[in-house]
């Protein structure tokens, strides 16, 4: 990663905290990309040796783990939140895209999202887990439309998906968040259209 320019601790080696990595190494995967980042980026942000790199990971790959669990619980759209039973499908589908804008333009130095940019990765371990995050969260999704919408969920489901990665690809190259914002609303029409709030009894 010879084009980017990260702040190397000087001195002697710390003390060594797995944490701290997982949090180093998620602002850089997030920022530059898997690919783009090696292990000596890692240990070179981080000051310390790759011998404690490897005791602690073993690899690259195992660091990413540690990190897409950590992005689960602290950066991902709080799924469970959002979709909820009590409220019409379409309106809380809608919310969904639009806390996807706002969290994708939140972190100019960081801005998309970590998962589905990992999809992308040339590694094939690193594109596996991320996919694999990535259908977990499109099935949570479906399910939820299903359970009230059961002929519109795959479709919608898919819809969903892919503005959202659309809105994370466009977010990466510098749309800010009032863009995302419309693209999110825009999407809600159609999402309304598809799935029109039930009269009042």
């Amino acid at each position: 990663m010879s084009h980017t320019n990260i702040s190397r601790p000087r001195g002697r080696p710390r003390r060594f905290d797995p944490d701290e990595a997982v949090v180093t190494a998620q602002q850089l995967f997030h920022t530059y990309g898997y690919d783009a980042v090696s292990v000596a980026d890692v240990t070179g942000a981080l000051g310390i040796n790759p011998p404690s790199f490897y005791a602690a990971f073993g690899n690259k790959a195992g660091l990413y783990l540690r990190v897409l669990d950590r992005y689960a619980k602290t950066g991902a759209i709080a799924l469970a939140d959002i979709l909820r039973a009590d409220r019409p499908v379409a309106e809380c589908l809608i919310a969904v895209l639009e806390e996807a804008a706002r969290r994708y333009a939140a972190n100019n130095g960081a801005a998309g999202c970590l998962v589905l940019e990992g999809t992308h990765s040339n590694d094939a371990g690193a594109r596996s887990v991320s996919c694999a995050t990535h259908a977990a969260a499109e099935d949570v999704i479906r399910r939820y439309i299903a359970a009230r919408h059961p002929e519109e969920s795959g479709r919608l489901t898919d819809f969903v998906s892919a503005t959202m990665s659309g809105m994370s690809a466009k977010a990466r190259n510098g749309q800010d968040v009032d863009r995302l914002l419309a693209t999110a609303r825009l999407a809600g029409l159609a999402i309304n259209q598809a799935l029109p709030v039930p009269p009042l009894c």
